[in-house]
């Protein structure tokens, strides 16, 4: 079935700058025509042929656009057109031009809890909509958290080609995701359902009123260990109790206990009064984001690690293959470069 425009997409767009880029698409900043409007087309490159690493297979690019058409809120990137030129589908989204949430961050020179808390709101939000059409994101991460712009504070998630629509009495298993951020559900190869978001949630709070990871170990199996354990600990200097009891409901081994969306939002720690400042827990973003999120080597170890799990991990797991999980794990953990675990903080 014909869905993606076959005209050249230069009739529509003026194709400017590249302002991104990855395995397997290029971003470009590009105007259209006929009312002047900016966007971003997202260049992604078809596989030609099957068993090929260059490019994605038609199908998973048209799920990830059919994903992206049933999403219309405020803080999800906004899908407007797509075109097939042969060797590429370009998707025209939403230009999002403020940059990550936690580089933004880093710039900072203090971070309030409220703060932390009305970014976490906004990420809520944005999975709540998710969630109520069974589309789980499943690559929650903060470089999938962007700003619309420097002027404003609103976010978008981005990045919908790992998502998957669940639905009542889904049973899917794959490996695939970030992981740092993944839940252990995703490790130990049980189905994959809407609470996977939730514990992703879990470790960005963390990260956000901490600068820390909380699963990261000294050595490549550790930190699978340590997410399966949920093995992790809070430093009482950067969480209020409401923030620990936030979390601790989030990281929570089996997805049926942890807290829903819905719940989450209706947390205390969520509800509370945007007035009342938690002076307590006032983060000095010199001490903490500056050294760990701007330092060129760990932003470098962690972009390559996300290369390396997209490259190498994102298990389209055939049926019939479920003996071959635990090999499959070995090969994810020893794909990573051994000084990614020399340092606990990101």
């Amino acid at each position: 079935m014909k869905q993606f425009k076959s005209e050249p997409i230069e009739m529509d767009y003026i194709i400017a700058e590249e302002i991104g880029s990855g395995q397997f698409a290029t971003v470009r900043r590009c105007i259209e025509r006929s009312s002047g409007k900016e966007f971003a087309a997202k260049f992604v490159r078809k596989k030609r042929i099957i068993g090929s690493r260059r490019g994605l297979l038609l199908e998973d690019i048209e799920r990830e656009v059919n994903i992206l058409k049933k999403l219309n809120h405020d803080n999800i990137v906004k899908l407007f057109n797509v075109y097939d030129n042969g060797n590429e589908v370009i998707l025209i989204l939403e230009l999002v031009k403020g940059g990550e949430l936690f580089d933004y961050l880093a710039g900072k020179e203090g971070l309030e809890e409220t703060q932390a808390i009305a970014f976490i709101k906004q990420i809520l939000l944005g999975l709540d909509h998710m969630h109520s059409k069974n589309i789980v994101h499943l690559d929650l991460k903060p470089e999938n958290i962007m700003l619309l712009d420097k002027e404003t504070q609103r976010l978008k998630l981005i990045d919908f080609g790992l998502s998957r629509v669940v639905n009542t009495g889904s049973d899917i298993r794959e490996i695939l995701g970030t992981p740092e951020f993944v839940a252990p559900e995703i490790i130990n190869y049980e189905p994959i359902t809407l609470a996977t978001d939730l514990w992703s949630v879990g470790v960005i709070t963390y990260n956000l009123l901490s600068g820390a990871s909380p699963f990261l170990g000294d050595t490549k199996q550790e930190t699978f260990a340590n997410i399966t354990a949920v093995d992790y600990f809070f430093d009482s200097t950067h969480f209020s109790d409401l923030a620990q009891h936030f979390i601790s409901n989030l990281l929570v081994k089996d997805g049926r206990k942890r807290l829903t969306v819905d719940q989450c939002l209706q947390h205390d720690w969520i509800k509370q009064n945007d007035s009342y400042l938690l002076s307590e827990t006032v983060i000095q973003l010199a001490n903490n984001y500056q050294p760990q999120l701007i330092n060129i080597k760990a932003r470098n170890r962690w972009k390559l690690a996300y290369e390396v799990i997209k490259t190498c991990t994102r298990l389209a797991r055939p049926a019939g293959q479920e003996e071959n999980h635990h090999e499959s794990i070995n090969s994810l953990v020893n794909s990573f470069p051994n000084d990614f675990y020399n340092e606990k903080q990101v």
